[in-house]
């Protein structure tokens, strides 16, 4: 299957089987013990409805190796050029009775190392010593994120809705978005899976109704140079095996 035609066409592509069982378990005893020794750190966000790290890959440098094993090494060899490397990544654990919901939104912003005043950048706001900004609409429909499901994922426990095609539409205010006359997707990932999305995808996720826990982790990749002295927060060059 030719996952980068989907991507680009579809918005988003889901493979199931990156990860073996052993992987996911091997995976989330490395985060546990992250968390009993960083949980104070200012990049740990903790509510009764989600529990977040940003800059997870600089927190928990040691997943590494397990997140790029050789399935999904090979797959960003043959789907993406060796310029790309990562951006952006979030834990997310959503836990078993969460309220917590997403409303439909596109992935907009981008994190950065200071405020510079530049042309076509903008929206900027500083969270946890982390400024973010959107950028130019280019640099946006470049991009690509893989999320890693640890949990199975359902319509019970806040898969993810998508508006399939959205993002060709490109920047668009969710107000001015007729969701009526658009294709709403489903996006059930089984445990060990992952998902391929453009950022630009119109997406959201419900409530957990059904008392499972959902943990992701989110990665954002780039191959984009950014202008002036303004730099990505949080970039990784790749090591693919």
């Amino acid at each position: 299957m030719n996952y980068k035609n989907t991507l680009n066409s579809e918005g988003f592509t889901i493979i199931e089987s990156i990860y073996t069982n052993s992987e996911i378990d091997a995976l989330l005893l490395i985060i546990e013990k992250a968390i009993e020794n960083k949980s104070q750190n200012k990049t740990f966000r903790q509510s009764d409805d989600l529990f977040a790290i940003r800059q997870f890959l600089h927190e928990i440098p040691e997943a590494l190796d397990y997140i790029f094993n050789k399935k999904l090494s090979t797959l960003i060899k043959t789907t993406f050029s060796d310029d790309y490397f990562i951006s952006k990544s979030i834990y997310f654990d959503k836990p078993e009775k969460s309220n917590w919901f997403v409303s439909y939104h596109q992935d907009l912003t981008i994190s950065v190392n200071k405020k510079v005043e530049l042309e076509n950048f903008k929206n900027w706001t500083l969270k946890q010593n982390q400024y973010s900004v959107q950028p130019p609409e280019s640099i946006l429909k470049d991009n690509f994120t893989i999320r890693i499901h640890l949990d199975t994922t359902t319509k019970d426990n806040g898969a993810l809705k998508v508006i399939t095609k959205s993002h060709q539409k490109g920047i668009i205010r969710t107000e001015d978005f007729n969701f009526e006359n658009e294709d709403e997707t489903l996006c059930e990932v089984k445990k060990g899976g992952i998902m391929l999305m453009k950022p630009l995808l119109f997406h959201a996720s419900n409530k957990t109704t059904n008392n499972n826990r959902r943990r992701v982790i989110h990665i954002e990749f780039s191959k984009q140079k950014l202008p002036s002295d303004l730099k990505w927060n949080e970039i990784i060059n790749l090591k693919l095996a």
